[in-house]
């Protein structure tokens, strides 16, 4: 199995606890994994598992951390279709942008040749108190999928 690459965005610290409790549940698992918050395109293989958790911040935007990524990922216009990626996104529905992060960080990784491994996660905040039991449980099945894609 290849090493899982866990690329986290966030403002506040919420969708970095997700991506390392998800590092810890992928090595209980048995599986090879590393986190990244605010990883840089250089930083990163353009071949194996991604696994995207990012928040979402003012307008519906990447966080800070996680905008060079992305924002060097539409200018270089890298070969990604040897990757295959996990999306996670964490927001509130109390507002129109819920989820815009994911959802934007989706489209570009898409739009460069990576294709997503089940269906993109996102979780509204207001509804969960702790957002890495939702994660957790998305888990479990995206592991399933992995190991079957």
């Amino acid at each position: 199995m290849s090493e899982i690459t866990l690329i986290s965005g966030s403002t506040l610290g919420s969708a970095e606890y997700v991506a390392e409790h998800l590092e810890e549940k992928l090595t209980e698992a048995g599986l090879s994994a590393e986190v990244l918050h605010g990883a840089e395109l250089n930083e990163l293989k353009h071949e194996g598992i991604w696994l995207i958790v990012t928040s979402t911040h003012g307008a519906g935007e990447i966080p800070e951390n996680l905008q060079p990524l992305f924002e060097q990922i539409e200018e270089e216009n890298p070969d990604l279709s040897k990757v295959r990626f996990g999306a996670i996104g964490l927001g509130s529905k109390e507002y129109d942008t819920f989820c815009g992060g994911i959802k934007t960080a989706d489209r570009i990784l898409q739009d460069h040749g990576a294709k997503r491994i089940g269906d993109r996660l996102e979780i509204d905040v207001t509804e969960h108190d702790i957002p890495e039991d939702p994660a957790e449980i998305w888990l479990q099945d995206w592991i399933i999928l992995l190991n079957n894609d």
